[in-house]
């Protein structure tokens, strides 16, 4: 047997964090305890946890300190509160049946234990690491999490100690704000003035971009750390330079041109995928969309297209079965070939009254420019898309709820 677990537990300097392995001691965790307990390093030697002096608990556990223990009072905490918090957790989850009484002479555990240098209150410390530890276990024992639950979360997960969240496409539809600006202090006041949503995107626009150069990325940022912002570099050769550059400044997402030779977008996709940022294709003034989309090897996350006022007339020409077809192309068939978990974004004088329109034909992302940002009240223009759009994805979760189900 060779189980992993991980819980975090509490909050302030006092928090726990528990990595842990639980396997046979004559498997490679076996191995591993006691190469760690031959091996001591300053400030991280690792210690049997015990109930009390003289009381090994079973399963046999050794603490790995993740914290450097620098003084005598670092000690006292881990020998101290955590050491007795980790021993009686493992001796509680054999108690409970989390690890099988039979089985606790030939298991072993490894668990490395985080004291925060500022930590204070004992009481707490133990507290915090014996949920944690008795957690760790009990996740490790039922193989928490399951891969779906992985990939349910991988998106929409805040990891505290960041500071700030990484916005994620996760659940559309978005509304993306195309800041097609010069305005250095308009571009201020338009994204002051956005309602706090996350359904909200900001598109550094093109004109903005050229004026202002690609820092005015980061400019963004500073004025809202945790917005999802686009770079609109409209990229047509170098690809992948002007990605890394729009990364750099902390973009998630670049506009590449459609209009770009076949290896030339494949390069900014590539490098896009590299950067973890998505990439946009824009497919403004393509002729064929799908011939451009079938011969990529690399399919962009993201398909923007642009309303097409003379589409109907051409398709009805053709023959094509119109039911299909919007003013903005066969959506359905552009998701086809880009595949699953890709996205389709619409632009060109959408405005709310046309909003249910594309999101019934299945448009992910509703691009607008000027009804909002030439707007004299722009909370209240770009709340008239927003109550055609369904609540934030996480509006109504708690934060409880993220994790094992009962």
């Amino acid at each position: 047997m060779y189980q992993i677990g991980e819980a975090l537990i509490g909050n302030g300097n006092e928090i726990a964090h528990v990595d842990l392995i639980i396997g046979d001691k004559n498997g490679p965790v076996g191995a591993a305890f006691v190469n760690n307990m031959a091996d001591m390093s300053i400030g991280h030697t690792p210690l049997l946890s015990v109930i009390r002096p003289n009381l090994l608990t079973k399963p046999a556990t050794l603490i790995v300190p993740k914290v450097t223990v620098r003084d005598l009072e670092d000690a006292d905490k881990i020998f101290g509160p955590a050491q007795t918090a980790v021993g009686r957790a493992v001796a509680d989850a054999v108690a409970e049946g989390l690890i099988p009484k039979e089985d606790v002479e030939d298991l072993v555990i490894i668990a490395g234990v985080f004291i925060h240098p500022g930590a204070e209150n004992y009481r707490k410390i133990y507290q915090y690491n014996y949920g944690a530890t008795k957690l760790a276990i009990q996740r490790a024992m039922e193989g928490y999490p399951s891969i779906k639950k992985v990939l349910a979360e991988k998106d929409r997960g805040t990891h505290p100690v960041m500071g700030f969240k990484v916005t994620r496409l996760w659940s559309p539809p978005y509304l993306q704000v195309a800041l097609d600006l010069d305005n250095m202090e308009e571009m201020e006041r338009i994204i002051n003035t956005l309602p706090n949503r996350e359904r909200i995107l900001i598109e550094a626009g093109t004109p903005l971009v050229k004026k202002f150069g690609v820092g005015i990325i980061g400019k963004i940022r500073e004025l809202k750390n945790d917005a999802f912002i686009i770079a609109d570099l409209k990229t047509l050769d170098v690809g992948r330079i002007e990605v890394k550059m729009a990364a750099d400044e902390t973009a998630d997402a670049i506009a590449i041109s459609g209009l770009g030779t076949i290896e030339s977008i494949e390069k900014a996709i590539h490098e896009a995928q590299k950067q973890g940022i998505y990439s946009i294709l824009d497919m403004m003034n393509v002729d064929n969309i799908v011939a451009k989309l079938e011969g990529l090897e690399y399919k962009p996350d993201i398909v923007l297209l642009h309303r097409n006022v003379d589409l109907e007339t051409m398709q009805s020409e053709r023959g094509e079965k119109l039911a299909e077809v919007t003013e903005w192309g066969n959506i359905n068939q552009i998701k086809e070939l880009l595949g699953k978990g890709k996205l389709v974004a619409v632009a060109g004088g959408v405005t709310p009254d046309r909003v249910d329109k594309a999101l019934d034909s299945k448009a992910d992302i509703i691009v607008v420019g000027r009804y909002i940002i030439g707007s004299r009240d722009v909370r209240r223009s770009a709340q008239d898309f927003l109550d055609r759009m369904p609540q934030d994805p996480d509006t109504m979760r708690l934060a409880m709820d993220e994790d094992e189900s009962i």
